[in-house]
């Protein structure tokens, strides 16, 4: 059973009113979740939209950055002009009725950068890491944009769909002793 439903302009929550009234040429989508909502808006303003809504709108935590790859769904592809990755951001407020909010960002396979939000929350750092280092997703500003969880010489990036399920042959020949450095 799907946690998302289309929402209505009257029954709309008041957050996405006010995204829609802000940015309604950048949003490509909004639909209601569980306790917030989810809007999916283009790259070019997506940090407008998500500084907008930490300095406006209160959603001053930011609970987790990550991506999707979408290349073996070809609905999603088809709907955001094959952009192959979704970036996918959780924000959430202690403020008003709306507590969550998870904010998508297609990227295309072409041009994966997208701008880095290390600026309005300190605690994007690692976790634009992560997405790079498993996505392969870079963060256009990020003050130290390195791998996190795979060594340095790591060649690939583990959760793209294209990535072999049993590795590359790195569990047989992964040195251990070796630190990233």
């Amino acid at each position: 059973m799907s946690e998302e439903k289309e929402v209505s302009e009257e029954e709309q929550p008041l957050v996405l009113q006010k995204l829609q009234d802000k940015f309604a040429d950048a949003l490509l989508a909004s639909t209601e979740i569980r306790q917030g909502v989810a809007v999916v808006v283009n790259k070019e303003n997506s940090y407008a939209l998500l500084e907008y809504l930490k300095t406006d709108l209160a959603y001053s935590f930011l609970v987790d950055i990550t991506a999707v790859d979408n290349s073996k769904l070809e609905s999603e592809l088809m709907q955001y002009d094959y952009a192959r990755f979704m970036v996918v951001y959780h924000l959430y407020t202690y403020e008003g009725e709306t507590s969550r909010i998870r904010v998508k960002v297609p990227v295309h396979e072409k041009d994966l950068k997208i701008p880095s939000v290390t600026q309005l929350w300190k605690g994007a750092n690692w976790l634009e890491r992560e997405t790079y280092d498993m996505f392969g997703i870079e963060f256009d500003g990020h003050p130290d944009l390195s791998r996190i969880l795979t060594p340095d010489d790591f060649e690939g990036h583990p959760l793209r769909k294209d990535y072999p399920l049993r590795g590359r042959g790195e569990r047989e020949s992964f040195n251990f002793e070796k630190q990233n450095v």
